[in-house]
């Protein structure tokens, strides 16, 4: 009787421990459950994610202060966002207004996927966009506004950069010379400040505009522009370029101007609701340009060989 009393007590025992270990484990399921919830939900109150997958455009801090979007207004009231970069489409001259996006350099210390070969027809633009063959026999390159270059650390991006809503019709010259050079400045800048904001596009205002290409009547402009923006502190600044489509022999620093000369001249409001008006003030009506390091002997490279390509 006294070895059954002994057994029938171990199982008991054995019972007991068991009850407890999942008993314990239950309540680290319930413990995890809730730190994941409250984390879920501090998430979506201090956070909201837009489309691109890649950048957060308008977030909340701790202090409750909402930072908006850094996108540029749009006059044309088409906005297409892509994973990788957005865009305002203008259906009049088939082809974006402007083209924004975040450059990192996170991003730009990636290896380089191959180049996209296949320019593609923009489906997400609602009126459709240009196509390929519009720019097929006309004399001018399809011009990156988000250059394949600063898409290049992924597949996907390199592809959405070869959407036809991404071009502008560029003179050969410009597209491998001056503009180059300016890609190449930016993918620097954009190295040397860890983040920039980008915002670039075509000068599409009235007496801008060289000639129409293509079935879909594609407008060519006599100027491109690229906004820079460095938001991050101590040094915060801010420097923009205007473009000539055409060959050029001048320094990069010659082209460099204002925003408030690029919104004058594109009737385009950028950073109005990103920046306080205060900061926005200083920010767009002056520039110095030593603040951006330029690589003259990338320039001397233009002259001497992209140039004549």
């Amino acid at each position: 009787m006294t070895k059954l009393r002994r057994n029938h007590n171990k199982t008991k025992s054995n019972v007991i421990t068991i009850l407890r270990v999942i008993g314990f484990i239950i309540a680290i399921i319930v413990m995890m459950f809730y730190l994941w919830n409250s984390a879920t939900s501090e998430e979506s109150k201090n956070y909201t994610y837009n489309r691109t997958g890649h950048e957060v455009l308008i977030t909340e801090d701790e202090s409750g202060e909402i930072k908006k979007s850094f996108l540029p207004e749009s006059t044309t009231g088409e906005v297409i966002r892509h994973k990788y970069y957005t865009l305002s489409y203008d259906e009049s001259h088939e082809q974006a207004e402007w083209v924004a996006y975040k450059l990192t350099k996170r991003s730009l210390q990636l290896p380089n996927v191959k180049r996209a070969r296949e320019f593609r027809t923009d489906k997400a633009v609602s009126t459709q966009s240009a196509r390929h063959n519009d720019y097929t026999r006309s004399g001018f390159t399809r011009g990156h506004m988000a250059p394949a270059g600063d898409m290049a650390f992924c597949k996907e991006a390199m592809q959405e950069s070869f959407f036809m809503s991404n071009m502008s019709p560029q003179t050969k010259e410009c597209n491998g010379g001056i503009w180059r050079e300016l890609e190449e400045a930016t993918r620097d800048w954009g190295y040397d400040n860890k983040e920039v904001y980008i915002v670039t596009g075509p000068v599409l205002s009235k007496g801008h505009i060289l000639k129409k290409i293509g079935r879909n009547k594609v407008s060519v402009p006599d100027l491109f522009y690229k906004i820079i923006l460095d938001n991050k502190a101590p040094d915060i600044k801010a420097i923009a370029f205007l473009i000539p489509n055409e060959r050029s022999e001048k320094p990069l620093s010659e082209y460099a101007v204002t925003i408030d000369k690029v919104e004058e001249i594109t009737g385009i409001d950028f950073f109005a609701d990103y920046l306080d008006s205060d900061l926005e003030n200083i920010l767009e009506s002056q520039f110095d340009i030593s603040d951006w390091r330029i690589d003259k002997r990338r320039y001397h490279q233009r002259v001497k060989n992209w140039n004549g390509r």
